[in-house]
């Protein structure tokens, strides 16, 4: 199995990263025989090949690339999609604030691309275990190429569960039994119940929602099951700076909203969370939260709260290449690949 090194001079069966001067990023896997494409000319892998990280390297047509090896960020902003991913800055936070470490037993769902997974793998270390819950086989499919390309093969503290997490959970996991649970569902509140029938007592619950109403609609769920600690919300934004001589500014475009995390521990059984100091401001009747958050499950609709479809077609298509990354990862050192089996995926 190929799985990138740290450090040291890029091998055959890895991905390397080139950069033009223009900042535009090319990701393809070495092979002996390969060559890389561009309206710049072509570049030879042989050229690479055996290179410290953090060459330069010149295509027939003149062009200069810095050849670098992906660190994660890179390799899951450019990795193929089924659905979409949680964003590396939300990513980040999760691990932070769900105390991701090396043995605990981590449940997510879903699994989407893979994109968390990969952080939560990493983070784990090979120790604990992470269990993953995703509804859709096709989705699952792209996630197993995904995961399997960044560690060589399948992780072996790693596995997919098929099905919906309300019926699932209990078949794979004991009560009482799971760490940390991370929810990235368009109606987590649904599966509370669940959820916390697994949760260890001071267990950690993080749900990722897009909408300021399913964030509305979590948080009261969280408060009427009453297992749980009062919710902590937030987003995080991310805002990159122009630093250039004296020219020292924010950058004209960031990423700003992508979701929101909302944070709670299970409580041990039979205990009662103390009574939250009262306000001035009146709460709202159950008029209002019926109107801001339906409980009406068929309210809530991918279409309700924006998320984008992706078509049958263009998810077998990502999970071809999804496969093709987790196959070149998977050979053995000494394996001569077929240069007509690799390509270069761009990405901005």
């Amino acid at each position: 199995m190929i799985q990138s090194p740290p450090s040291g001079p890029f091998r055959a069966g890895e991905r390397v990263q080139l950069t033009d001067p223009k900042g535009r990023l090319t990701t393809t896997w070495l092979t002996d025989g390969g060559r890389v494409h561009s309206q710049y000319g072509t570049i030879e892998h042989a050229e690479i090949i055996g290179l410290p990280d953090g060459s330069v390297v010149t295509s027939t047509g003149g062009m200069e690339y810095l050849a670098l090896r992906p660190l994660l960020t890179d390799v899951i902003m450019s990795m193929p999609r089924g659905a979409a991913i949680i964003y590396p800055k939300d990513s980040a936070m999760i691990l932070a604030k769900a105390d991701i470490r090396p043995g605990t037993r981590v449940v997510e769902a879903g699994v989407g691309s893979g994109a968390l997974s990969l952080w939560l793998l990493r983070m784990l270390a090979g120790e604990g275990e992470l269990i993953s819950f995703e509804r859709r086989e096709e989705f699952a499919e792209v996630a197993r190429g995904n995961v399997e390309s960044v560690f060589g093969g399948p992780p072996k503290n790693w596995r997919i569960a098929i099905g919906d997490l309300q019926e699932a959970l209990p078949r794979e996991c004991e009560p009482g039994s799971v760490d940390r649970v991370v929810l990235d569902m368009l109606a987590p509140w649904e599966c509370l119940p669940t959820v916390a029938e697994a949760l260890v007592p001071g267990g950690v619950l993080v749900c990722y929602v897009a909408t300021v109403t399913q964030l509305s609609r979590v948080a009261e769920a969280i408060r009427e099951h009453g297992g749980f600690t009062e919710p902590d919300a937030d987003e995080t934004m991310v805002r990159g700076w122009h630093v250039e001589g004296l020219a020292v500014r924010p950058d004209h475009r960031m990423v700003a909203h992508t979701g929101f995390l909302l944070t709670a521990r299970r409580l041990a059984p039979g205990t009662t969370l103390p009574l939250k100091r009262q306000t001035s401001k009146t709460a709202g009747t159950d008029a209002d939260r019926e109107a801001w958050t339906p409980s009406d499950a068929d309210a809530w609709t991918p279409d309700a709260v924006g998320e984008r479809h992706v078509s049958d077609k263009v998810l077998r298509k990502r999970g071809r290449e999804a496969r093709r990354g987790a196959q070149h990862a998977s050979r053995s050192e000494g394996e001569i690949l077929d240069a007509t089996e690799t390509e270069g995926l761009d990405h901005a």
